[in-house]
C-alpha cells in the first residue's frame, strides 16, 4: 500500500486497529501474560494471546476489505486474535516506527517496512533490531523472486523481512474520458500509442487536453508521474554502494523532466497522491483521466472512485516496465511473542496467501509461486470491467530490472515529490527553485 512505494506511498484506507495504535505514537504491545521481551515468545500453544500487525496502507489482510486472512488465521490458531494497527501515511509510519525501534517498546509484533526504507532497516543502524527471518521454521528464501529477499538480506546474511508484494507498474484510465477526447478506449490500443517511453504519454496526455471534457485533467499528479517514470529506470537514487547520487542520476533526471514538463503544460490535476481528501474526491468526480498505477493501487482506485465509476476505468500496459512499491513483513526483536509472530509472517507471506490477497485487493505477489498461479494469471478484476489484471501485471513483473537501493531513498523521494513538484503545481514554483529546494532539504536533513 506507499509516496514512497506505497507510502503509497502512503495509501488512503485505515482499517482494523486504526483506534488501538492508530498512529505508533503511544505504542502497541500484545495482549498476554508472556515475560519474555526479546528471546522469543514464552506462550504456550494454547495461551490465549494477541498479536499485533503495524502496518501503513492496504496490505490487503484485514477482514473488511481485504482477504479476511486475519479471521482466516484465527480459525487454525483459535488462541491468537490479531490486531491490525494501520496507519494511513508511510511517512508517518516508518519516522514513528524508528522511534519505537531505537527505543525498543511501543513496538507490534510485526511491523511492514516498504521497499524504499529497507535499505535503512538493514543498514547497522536498524538491523540488530530485528529477528532473522531466513532462519525461521517454514521460510525458504529461495520462494521468493532472487532480488526481492536480497533487498531484505543484511550484509552478514540475516534476512529481516519477508516480502509481501511488488509493485510492476501499469496506467489505470478513464474509458469513458478517453473516448469523449476523441482518444482509443480499447487497452490495447491505449497501451500502442505510448509503447516503449514515458515521453510518448505527455504525448498521449497533450492530445487529451486539446478536447478533454470541461475540468478534467489528464493525470492526477506530477508526483505520481514521477514515480512511474523513476520506478522504470535501472538508475535511481543510490548507486550500487548506497551512496546517494540522486542529483547526477539519469534516472531520477529523466523522471523530474518529464514530470516538470507536465506540470508546466498543464497536464496534472495538482494534486497530492493518497491525500484521504482531495485526491478521493477527485477519484469520485471524474477529474483527472489517468493514474500511474502500479498493482497494489487497484484496490485503492475502487475504494477511492466508489461503486458510481465501476466499468469506467481500465488498465493498460505501462510505457516501460517497472516497479514502485512492495513492501516486506518483519518480527522486531522486542517482541514479546516472536515464535507466534514469526509463523504469521511466513503464513501471510507464502504463496497462497499472496495470492487471496492478489484476487481481492490487486497486490500481486513477490513469491515465485504466487506469481505463477493460475489464480494470478488468470485473474480478472470486474471493478475494472473484467480487466486481466492478472496477464497485464505478472508480464510488467517478469520485465523489472531492479535498481539499486539507498537506505536514504524514501526521504529523498519525499522531498521530491512533496516539496519539489507539488510546489511547483500548487505554488507556481519554477522548476529550477523547487530543485534547489529540494538539495536544500537533502543537505539539511540527510547526514551522510
Amino acid at each position: 500500500m506507499r509516496t514512497s512505494g506505497r507510502t503509497r506511498k502512503a495509501a488512503v484506507i485505515a482499517v482494523a486497529g486504526l483506534a488501538t495504535c492508530a498512529t505508533l505514537i503511544t505504542g502497541c504491545s500484545s495482549d498476554s501474560k508472556s515475560k519474555d521481551s526479546g528471546n522469543g515468545s514464552t506462550a504456550s500453544s494454547t495461551e490465549k494471546i494477541t498479536l499485533h500487525v503495524g502496518d501503513f496502507g492496504s496490505f490487503g489482510y484485514d477482514d473488511k476489505t481485504g482477504a479476511a486472512l486475519f479471521s482466516e488465521y484465527h480459525k487454525l490458531h483459535p488462541n491468537i486474535t490479531i490486531v491490525e494497527d494501520n496507519v494511513a501515511d508511510g511517512q508517518q509510519y516508518w519516522d514513528a516506527l524508528k522511534l519505537h525501534l531505537s527505543q525498543g517498546s511501543g513496538l507490534s509484533d510485526i511491523q511492514a517496512i516498504e521497499i524504499g526504507y529497507i535499505a535503512e532497516a538493514t543498514g547497522p543502524t536498524l538491523a540488530s533490531k530485528f529477528v532473522d527471518l531466513g532462519k525461521a521454521k517454514g521460510v525458504n528464501v529461495g520462494d521468493w523472486l532472487d532480488y526481492k529477499e536480497k533487498q531484505a538480506t543484511t550484509t552478514d546474511g540475516s534476512v529481516i523481512g519477508l516480502g509481501t508484494d511488488i509493485g510492476p507498474m501499469a496506467v489505470c484510465y478513464r474509458k469513458d474520458l478517453f473516448k469523449a477526447a476523441g482518444l482509443p478506449d480499447n487497452r490495447e490500443a491505449v497501451a500502442a500509442k505510448w509503447a516503449g517511453d514515458w515521453s510518448k504519454f505527455l504525448a498521449v496526455g497533450k492530445e487529451f487536453k486539446a478536447n478533454a471534457p470541461s475540468g478534467v485533467a489528464f493525470t492526477d499528479s506530477g508526483s505520481g508521474l514521477f514515480n512511474a517514470v523513476v520506478s522504470s529506470q535501472t538508475t535511481q537514487y543510490s548507486d550500487a554502494s548506497g551512496k546517494l547520487i540522486y542529483d547526477t542520476s539519469p534516472g531520477v533526471k529523466t523522471a523530474w523532466d518529464l514530470a516538470t514538463e507536465a506540470v508546466k503544460d498543464g497536464l496534472t490535476d495538482k494534486l497530492r497522491q493518497f491525500d484521504a481528501n482531495t485526491w478521493n474526491a477527485a477519484f469520485k468526480n471524474s477529474k483527472f483521466a489517468t493514474v500511474a498505477c502500479p498493482s497494489w493501487m487497484i484496490g485503492i482506485i475502487k475504494d477511492s472512485a466508489g461503486p458510481a465509476n465501476q466499468g469506467k476505468w481500465d488498465i493498460a500496459a505501462p510505457p516501460q516496465a517497472g516497479n514502485w512499491g512492495g513492501s516486506f513483513l518483519s518480527v522486531p526483536k522486542a517482541g514479546k511473542h516472536i515464535a507466534e509472530a514469526t509463523a504469521l509472517a511466513a503464513w501471510l507471506t507464502a504463496p497462497a496467501q499472496q495470492a487471496k490477497v492478489f484476487a481481492k485487493n490487486g497486490n500481486i505477489p513477490s513469491t515465485k509461486a504466487g506469481l505463477a498461479d493460475p489464480a494470478v494469471q488468470n485473474a480478472t478484476n470486474p471493478y475494472f470491467g473484467d480487466t486481466p489484471v492478472g496477464k497485464i501485471y505478472s508480464a510488467t513483473a517478469e520485465s523489472i530490472q531492479p535498481a539499486p537501493i539507498g537506505q536514504y531513498d524514501g526521504q529523498v523521494k519525499t522531498f521530491i515529490t512533496d516539496n519539489g513538484i507539488l510546489d511547483m503545481e500548487q505554488h507556481g514554483t519554477s522548476a529550477e527553485k523547487a530543485w534547489s529546494n529540494v538539495k536544500a532539504l537533502v543537505k539539511d536533513k540527510i547526514d551522510q
